[in-house]
């Protein structure tokens, strides 16, 4: 029996080296996988909860489809399609909102957040919060349910949308019986959660991200901001610790990474450390920086293979949402 894999990127920002290791790394080596169904998507309609510009929407939306083609997705052998030409989505996400309590919904982790800072802040306890930011994980449960997705990869930080996404799933199959697909994640533990050049999570909030697709000279100049210690070059240096290890072993061969930990346990200098690291960064983003460029330069052809891929997501969304509906009594 084959599995249904789907994971999906917002376009909140240009695609950084977070979003490659903790989603489309990960999401890529599952598609290599024969036995499972994938299907990836451009998060356009989530991006809208912070993205108010129609620019900067249309160029990052563009940015994130390209980043997937230049790094290896195949429109061929996977969905490939953007959020917001399946309208599917939008209905289902309705529908399970009347069955999503909004207790569940204050539990989400975005929104906790945005409560918390608010407070600490001396706020009104909702300033800034809009009701797509709060209702997100409803629009997510409808991204993973609509597919009968099983397999959803995420970082640690993404897990409680799976589980928010399977708790209303079994909502309304109580009601009117197996419908929705119980959704599974999966998570990459030890490069989860991938540090930025300050040492914290890289995210575009803390604005330490490293941009993927980085010209060689700006992407030397960041990777030469990484904090580390004050330790001399001779002395012995934890790996686990790194940030500069921890990005090394994501673009290295395994040779490449034994070698690499017994420099730094040998003693390496910080400076070296940081010129290997831009060397098998460079070397591995090389090719797929130059089709990255040749895509958004002509945005007609990404929009050719998210149309065919949206019309080929259709044609699972459209008979599953009528069968949804008609359970409900809805649909004639």
């Amino acid at each position: 029996m084959s599995k249904q894999v789907l994971t999906g990127i917002k376009p909140t920002g240009h695609i950084h080296l977070g979003n490659y290791v903790g989603a489309i790394k990960p999401a890529l080596r599952l598609a290599e996988i024969e036995s499972y169904n994938v299907a990836y998507f451009v998060a356009d309609y989530h991006g809208l909860t912070k993205i108010h510009n129609q620019a900067e929407m249309k160029e990052l939306s563009y940015g994130v489809a390209a980043a997937w083609l230049a790094l290896g997705l195949d429109p061929d052998r996977a969905v490939f399609y953007r959020q917001s030409d399946v309208p599917e989505i939008f209905e289902l996400s309705w529908i399970l909102a009347c069955f999503a309590p909004k207790g569940l919904m204050n539990r989400a982790h975005a929104y906790k957040s945005m409560v918390d800072d608010n407070q600490k802040g001396g706020r009104e306890i909702d300033n800034g919060v809009n009701m797509g930011m709060f209702t997100y994980p409803i629009l997510m449960a409808a991204d993973i349910l609509l597919f009968r997705t099983e397999l959803v990869p995420v970082g640690k930080d993404q897990i409680q949308h799976v589980e928010i996404a399977r708790d209303i799933a079994e909502t309304f199959n109580k009601i009117y019986g197996e419908t929705f697909v119980l959704p599974e994640y999966v998570i990459q533990e030890e490069t989860s959660v991938l540090p930025g050049f300050d040492g914290r999570k890289m995210s575009k909030s803390y604005n330490n991200t490293i941009p993927l697709f980085e010209e060689p000279k700006k992407l030397q100049k960041l990777i030469n901001k990484i904090k580390t210690d004050s330790s001399l070059p001779e002395e012995p240096k934890d790996p686990e610790t790194s940030v500069i290890f921890s990005l090394y072993q994501e673009f290295a061969t395994v040779d490449q990474v034994e070698k690499m930990k017994v420099r730094f346990k040998e003693g390496i200098g910080w400076g070296e450390a940081k010129k290997e690291l831009f060397q098998v960064m460079n070397s591995f983003i090389e090719k797929p920086r130059s089709k990255y460029e040749e895509l958004m330069a002509n945005p007609h052809v990404l929009d050719t293979i998210l149309n065919a891929g949206a019309k080929k997501a259709r044609e699972t969304t459209i008979p599953f949402l009528r069968e949804i509906k008609k359970k409900m009594g809805i649909y004639h």
